[in-house]
């Protein structure tokens, strides 16, 4: 949630003064101008790029699992794993980026960077699959089988897509937090155009995978391997090329620092005054002058009384005062009470981000388990085969309908009913509403795979429509907006200024430990349900298999998850910023 400021010194005209107001610099590091940069024609630039290298992403994602069981020969549940284990790698490695965008490069060389990686992997990939992978040729349309593979050829398409997994994941935080960098959130207008613009990135980052879910879903399910893979490169390389152009009129944040440092100095400074008494109502607290604060552009952060061990890193001791004497203090002795503020942020956010974790082995089920489940249900219309992995637009149709739904009718609705300062749901509601949507998806998708085992041909395919498969998909569409749209806006806007990229990426992370999550559930039920010679809820042919069961346990799993995440959201307190407009607590409580 955007917050708007006034300067101790007195208030400012902001519709009229022409730098922007919350320390924003150009390219050549001076004041920003609003007239000149960043706002609308930034974030478009921005979106699109968004969109392109979506669609150059999900052209490898999306079938990935196809191409594992056909191209490579492995079979249903360890094809799975991989591209669980894999996805998750991807958003692992969001950590890296927006590590070295906060605290080294800035994010637009981070985007920069990590773009050239992820064009390099693509490129990479397509001549691997072209020249040595598809062998013989027009092999992995599921009636062709394609020949053995060497270590060297195996060794190409698993550094190819790791380099994929690090230029996309390193890009992803950095870019989502450059793009909300283009709205001042101390102007009245572009404040308002900050919180939206989440929203849009999101259905930017959907509307981008559409057509590698159709087009190129079709064109790779029907062998054309290579063909998909060079769309998917070009795509990244016009993404990296528009980026570029754009550089004139961007807004720059500079980099804040090594965080790691600054929380270990808390830590040690807080356990160095063990045996010291404190004063009570957090006085004889360091601050720093208003001059530093100005320098570095991040706002100060109000003391709060949560975690009060971490305040002795922040008391004035008697021997503070001897060792100053003038100087800067030792931050491994003394920290600012912003610095110590820092450090409970993001403890206070870690329950929250922790309950996501299992939302996002729900999420990671259309990337294998659907297709698998869509591949074994009949799949053909008159003499057209429907690719089984295309069936995920009907997850971003529904993406589409429901932020433009929850953004224009059901967001000023709310805000009516409410009849508050504060418009619609908080983030926070948003996101519990996603874990309850989640839960009833997964009951979809146990309720479809009961008639699909019904409807099952001896050694073959189900009769049943793959079209059956839409409620499920459409429910995980919608919960995303609430879900994810909302961790975008609640981590960004809860994280310290100078740990933004951080922010983003831990929505980028509950989506990683959700695949690893995803994997070794699925190993645990594999591993018990084979006992005694049984083929196990997930084999090769799904006919003789239980996925209803499983999905079933997803959908437990998920109910339990959103009885935590309500404890966790109650008791969750937001961040604290100085000079704020309107002390606004709305979002930091959670209302059943």
């Amino acid at each position: 949630m955007a917050c708007l400021e006034v300067c101790k010194e007195g208030k400012f005209n902001e519709e009229t003064d022409d730098l922007t107001l919350d320390g924003s610099v150009d390219w050549h590091g001076r004041p920003a101008i609003r007239a000149k940069s960043g706002s609308w024609f930034a974030g478009t630039i921005i979106l699109l790029n968004q969109g392109l290298a979506t669609l150059a992403f999900f052209g490898v994602g999306v079938n990935l699992v196809l191409f594992l069981t056909r191209v490579l020969g492995q079979n249903n549940a360890d094809a799975a794993n991989n591209v669980s284990k894999w996805t998750g790698t991807v958003y692992i490695f969001s950590l890296v980026g927006a590590f070295l965008s906060d605290s080294y490069w800035g994010r637009y060389k981070t985007c920069a960077i990590f773009q050239g990686i992820f064009v390099l992997g693509l490129v990479s990939l397509s001549i691997s699959s072209y020249f040595a992978l598809l062998r013989p040729k027009g092999c992995g349309n599921g009636a062709i089988e394609c020949g053995k593979h060497t270590s060297f050829e195996m060794g190409m398409f698993y550094l190819s897509i790791y380099l994929i997994a690090l230029g996309n994941g390193g890009y992803q935080p950095s870019i989502a937090t450059f793009g909300a960098d283009q709205f001042d959130e101390d102007h009245s207008k572009e404040s308002y155009s900050k919180v939206a613009f989440f929203s849009y990135f999101y259905l930017a980052l959907n509307l981008g995978s559409l057509f590698s879910n159709t087009i190129l879903g079709y064109f790779e399910d029907e062998g054309l391997w290579a063909l998909g893979f060079w769309a998917s490169a070009g795509s990244a390389f016009l993404a990296l090329v528009l980026f570029l152009v754009g550089t004139p009129r961007y807004r720059h944040f500079r980099p804040a620092g090594n965080p790691l440092s600054r929380f270990c100095q808390v830590l040690v400074a807080a356990s160095r005054k063990l045996g010291v008494q404190m004063t009570p109502n957090g006085e004889n607290l360091y601050v720093t002058d208003e001059k530093e604060s100005a320098t570095n552009s991040n706002r100060k952060i109000l003391h709060t009384h949560g975690f009060k061990f971490l305040d002795r890193a922040a008391f004035i001791t008697s021997r503070d005062l001897e060792v100053q004497k003038g100087s800067e203090p030792n931050p491994w002795y003394l920290c600012p009470i912003t610095q110590v503020e820092e450090v409970k942020c993001i403890l206070r956010l870690l329950p929250i981000w922790l309950c996501t974790i299992i939302y996002s082995v729900v999420f990671t089920q259309m990337a294998s388990l659907f297709v698998e489940q869509g591949a074994a249900m009949k799949t053909t219309i008159s003499r057209f085969k429907i690719p089984p992995a295309s069936m995920s637009s009907f997850d971003i149709l529904s993406v589409a309908i429901f932020i433009f739904f929850y953004r224009r009718v059901l967001d000023p609705l709310i805000g009516k009913l409410k009849k508050s300062s504060s418009k619609g749901l908080t983030e926070l509601q948003r996101m519990g509403i996603g874990l309850v949507i989640a839960v009833i998806a997964m009951v979809s998708a146990g309720i479809v795979e009961c008639y699909r085992l019904k409807f099952a041909k001896q050694g073959g395919t189900s009769s049943l429509s793959i079209f059956w498969q839409i409620p499920q998909y459409a429910l995980i569409g919608a919960s995303e907006v609430f879900m994810y749209v909302g961790q975008l806006e609640f981590f960004n806007a809860q994280t310290p200024d100078g740990l933004k990229s951080f922010g983003s990426a831990l929505c980028m992370t509950s989506i990683s430990l959700g695949n690893y999550v995803s994997s070794l559930i699925v190993s645990i039920v594999m591993k018990i349900s084979t006992e005694d010679h049984m083929p196990g809820w997930i084999p090769g042919n799904l006919n003789r298999g239980h996925l209803d069961r499983f999905f079933f346990l997803l959908a437990a799993l998920t109910s339990i998850d959103l009885v935590a995440y309500i404890a966790c959201a109650k008791w969750f307190k937001n961040i604290q910023l100085e000079c704020r407009y309107e002390n606004n607590d709305e979002h930091s409580s959670f209302k059943v």
